[in-house]
């Protein structure tokens, strides 16, 4: 699928230029997928440039240099080929201009600052998706991160999100993913095009919000998951978790947003990655760590051990989404994420996971 523009009488071709703002580990894979496309395809520009943000590695190089000499994000994707049109970029600016297709995957705490960077940048028709679970809260309420994106760039920005361990699709092992979308279902298909392989199944539906919001509270139920392996309560135990966490997610994405669709839960960014995440994720597995310590030991310094400089983002979803739980006096609504946020900073010791997720009042029905 080609854009055409008449210029001087001629009719000529433009192509479409991607560019991935963020270098970790899954912006790392979604480079390996959108490079392996873009030389096939041809309404692509071969070449896919990737935002990273420069780091020096032990060896004294520096992490862009490594990438573009040895086609492998050395710290966050170790052993895996990116693809030889991958050109890591240090500078976020020129790592974005000329392009028209923006992949946004970097931690969700640092979005407001990037977009603030960008704003005034962007030329021409510009369209971005948005890979990034989290949100912000503000005074007025959460703000979604394809919203931030769309409101300071004046950009159209879909999300994709999916059961998809980054791990396993560099891997090249099947796995899948939604994306989802506003109006334009043209530019929606440009995405699904953009993303699937034969190992990566992607598929499209119109509900941006409720995409994003699954792929976004999923790892808060993950973090509850984690507590119960860490307390070895069994599988039984977390299945009733995972059980109530859906319930949860359902309900407050649809308090929040009246147009999300029941049926996106059953997508791949619903309870199939809510079931690979409290199996499989990060989130998990620190949460994990923290309860085999009993809570002595903090997420921050789990984290810093654990992940090499990967970002947890289920105790920061979990912290906003206590926010407007507060602001709009819904706790008793959501015991389980209630609970995980009072685990997380200490007001709660992690065996709390079952005796007040469980049995507190569960979301009403009819609120969902």
């Amino acid at each position: 699928m080609e854009e055409n523009h008449i210029t001087d009488g001629e009719e000529t071709a433009t192509k479409y230029k991607v560019t991935i703002v963020g270098s970790g580990n899954w912006g790392s894979v979604a480079s390996k997928l959108i490079a392996s496309n873009t030389l096939k395809l041809n309404s692509f520009h071969d070449e896919v440039r990737m935002w990273v943000f420069e780091e020096i590695l032990p060896t004294g190089d520096k992490l862009t240099q490594i990438i573009n000499k040895t086609n492998e994000n050395v710290k966050y994707l170790h052993g895996i080929k990116l693809g030889k049109n991958v050109v890591a970029d240090p500078d976020l600016e020129h790592a974005v201009k000329d392009a028209n297709m923006l992949v946004f995957v970097a931690p969700h705490q640092f979005m407001e600052g990037i977009c603030k960077r960008l704003a005034g940048k962007m030329k021409g028709d510009v369209q971005a998706i948005s890979l990034i679970k989290g949100m912000e809260v503000k005074t007025e309420g959460p703000c979604m991160i394809s919203t931030l994106i769309s409101k300071q760039l004046g950009i159209n920005c879909c999300v994709l999100m999916g059961a998809n361990i980054a791990d396993g699709i560099a891997q090249e092992k099947f796995s899948e993913a939604t994306v989802g979308y506003r109006e334009d279902r043209e530019v929606a298909q440009r995405w699904v095009q953009l993303f699937g392989t034969p190992y990566f199944h992607v598929s499209a539906v119109q509900d941006v919000e409720g995409v994003e919001l699954c792929g976004t509270l999923k790892n808060v139920v993950a973090i509850a998951a984690g507590f119960v392996d860490g307390m070895e309560m069994g599988n039984n135990a977390k299945a009733a978790i995972m059980r109530i966490g859906l319930l949860e997610m359902k309900a407050f994405s649809k308090l929040m947003f009246l147009s999300v669709k029941d049926t996106t839960f059953f997508e791949s960014c619903g309870v199939a990655d809510l079931i690979t995440t409290c199996f499989g994720g990060r989130n998990r597995r620190i949460a994990e760590a923290f309860a085999r310590n009993g809570g002595k030991r903090s997420f921050n310094e789990l984290e810093a051990e654990l992940l090499q400089g990967q970002k947890l983002q289920g105790v920061l979803t979990a912290c906003e989404v206590y926010e407007v739980l507060t602001q709009r006096g819904w706790h008793e609504l959501f015991p389980l994420f209630t609970t995980v946020h009072e685990i997380c900073i200490g007001c709660l010791p992690p065996s709390a996971i079952i005796k007040y997720s469980l049995h507190a009042p569960t979301p009403v029905e009819d609120l969902a």
